[in-house]
């Protein structure tokens, strides 16, 4: 079925000039229109250009915008996290993109932090940069953080190192490998889409960063859209196939569980405020 979609621009000049003026931020939103505003004005405060796609949301999140310079582009029905992040990605890199920054409109991702991925992106360029929920982790739900060890460890053995946080949506991703690797993105792969991209990613050569934030887990959100049982199982059942395909790819279970730790980028102390 083909989708249909509205592109808004809201707004004409950013209240920041940027100090990185070809990285942009891509943020997939449904529903989000309690927090969605005030991450976006957070966001642009780091970098100019950030685009909303309103994931066919029930009330149009362009609204909640209104008057802020943030292009929107709306799905006239919801296609899924994966779709709402490559149609951003793409409309990113149309314009001249050279990294993408993706950042859920739930809260739960810290605007302020993006400048630490953009920081650890220069020491690594050809890595996917992941902002991993590794401070206040116990605040998370025992579910999400079982369901996260399962992931980690079925993902970093078909990707060949070690990943930490695999199930984080606050990524940067260098143009180059956006360009040259892709995934599945339909409705049905939501949330496989972000994992097979890092294991499609490393068989290319690429590999991941991991930047330590706080895992933020807000008493007023909304509840996830992740569901662990059933999203983990889709993940798993890709990794396996990919496994399988690969005749298991025991060296990559060997590197994945005998790597070295991954090295810390940049001192990090949890944000305590606004």
């Amino acid at each position: 079925m083909r989708r249909t979609a509205t592109h808004q621009q809201r707004g004409s000049k950013s209240p920041s000039t940027g100090s990185h003026p070809g990285i942009w931020v891509v943020i997939p939103a449904y529903n989000e229109i309690a927090s969605i505003r005030d991450i976006v004005e957070r966001a642009l405060t780091i970098l100019p250009r950030v685009i909303v796609v309103d994931d066919g949301s029930d009330k149009a999140l362009a609204t909640a915008l209104c008057g802020l310079p943030v292009t929107v582009l709306r799905n006239q029905t919801n296609c899924g996290k994966a779709a709402a992040l490559v149609r951003g990605f793409a409309y990113a890199l149309e314009h001249g993109a050279v990294a993408i920054v993706a950042l859920d409109g739930d809260g739960q991702h810290r605007p302020e932090d993006i400048p630490r991925l953009i920081e650890a992106a220069r020491h690594s360029p050809r890595s996917i940069v992941i902002g991993a929920r590794l401070v206040g982790l116990e605040s998370a739900p025992r579910s999400r953080r079982r369901a996260n060890h399962i992931a980690n460890f079925w993902i970093g053995w078909a990707a060949g190192h070690r990943i930490v946080d695999s199930q984080s949506g606050f990524r940067l991703y260098p143009a180059e490998v956006l360009t040259n690797v892709h995934a599945a993105h339909d409705r049905a792969h939501g949330f496989v889409f972000e994992s097979e991209m890092l294991i499609n990613a490393a068989r290319k050569g690429f590999r991941t960063t991991p930047v330590p934030i706080e895992a933020l887990y807000p008493i007023a959100a909304r509840p996830s859209h992740f569901a662990p049982v059933r999203d983990i199982l889709r993940i798993t059942r890709m990794v396996a196939w990919r496994l399988i395909s690969a005749g298991l790819y025991p060296s990559g279970l060997w590197r994945s569980l005998s790597g070295r730790r991954p090295r810390r980028v940049a001192g990090y102390a949890p944000h305590v405020g606004r």
